[in-house]
């Protein structure tokens, strides 16, 4: 339930902020009777994202059990891509988001479309992105998961971001976003070596990967995935009590190379510093 959670709180936070950013600039630039078109982009591209994953779901029960595992494996490392180019793009773009944004939304009221199209498109594009992120990350969390802790998870992390943009942009909190993203971003990437992890086991499944399958370890005895605490592992991190070898060399791999790139300090280029996202991100 927590990995859904904490997924769903970020991304249902960075859609707040495109959307936020986007209504403050409409209501800073005397446009507020545009704001109807925003909020018909929100729910176009959550709706896009709701049927797109029901999709999916629907046509994996249809699949055979082989087909299955192979589509599990695929979705798993779709999300896998996914969950990685989230974090580095929240951590690269950080900065500049609210200065593109408002361009952006100069450039919707001058488009060949008109400003009700062009301000629809943007704000769809923008929040379904987010949308769509969400779904692959789900549908590889709900494959590896029974009873609904993970649909609960993630809807209360849906809930709860909509009550954190309340409270940023209606209330004028300053929360020290960098910090979250930076934090939530490194609980991602270990989520996401587990999922990765996971879909390897998959491929095997799908009797399409048979290497390196002598098992590396077994802690059964000492952290069983039937107890509390393994579950809970499992559920978020995508724990095995039994793993092979190559699942763990993946695992270790993905975990040190990706958290190498993500955490390694700013250098220089062509005598400019290249610094991180600013410490907090407001409309």
């Amino acid at each position: 339930m927590l990995a859904p959670f904490l997924i769903m709180l970020r991304e249902g936070i960075e859609a707040a902020l495109i959307t936020g950013i986007v209504a403050t600039y409409l209501s800073q630039t005397g446009r507020s009777e545009w704001m109807p078109a925003v909020w018909i982009g929100v729910l176009l591209a959550v709706a896009v994202s709701l049927f797109s994953g029901a999709g999916l779901l629907f046509a994996s029960a249809e699949f055979p059990q082989k087909a299955q595992e192979l589509f599990e494996a695929l979705v798993g490392f779709v999300a896998v891509a996914v969950l990685v180019s989230m974090v580095f793009w929240m951590r690269r773009a950080a900065r500049s988001i609210k200065s593109e944004l408002r361009h952006s939304v100069d450039a919707a009221f001058t488009s060949s479309m008109g400003g009700t199209w062009g301000l629809i498109g943007l704000v769809f594009f923008a929040v379904a992105r987010e949308g769509l992120e969400s779904v692959f990350f789900l549908l590889a969390i709900f494959q590896q998961s029974d009873g609904i802790a993970a649909p609960m998870g993630a809807v209360a992390g849906i809930a709860a971001a909509v009550v954190v943009g309340l409270v940023i942009y209606a209330g004028g909190v300053r929360l020290d976003l960098r910090r979250f993203f930076q934090w939530t971003g490194i609980f991602i990437i270990f989520v996401a070596a587990g999922i990765l992890s996971a879909s390897i086991g998959a491929l095997h499944e799908a009797g399409l990967w048979n290497g390196l399958q002598a098992h590396a370890y077994n802690v059964s005895a000492v952290l069983p995935i039937s107890s509390v605490l393994g579950t809970i592992l499992s559920g978020v991190f995508s724990y095995q009590e039994n793993p092979t070898v190559g699942e763990v060399i993946v695992y270790v791999g993905f975990l040190v190379t990706v958290l190498y790139f993500y955490l390694r300090p700013s250098r220089s280029i062509g005598g400019f510093r290249v610094r991180g996202e600013n410490s907090n991100v407001r409309a």
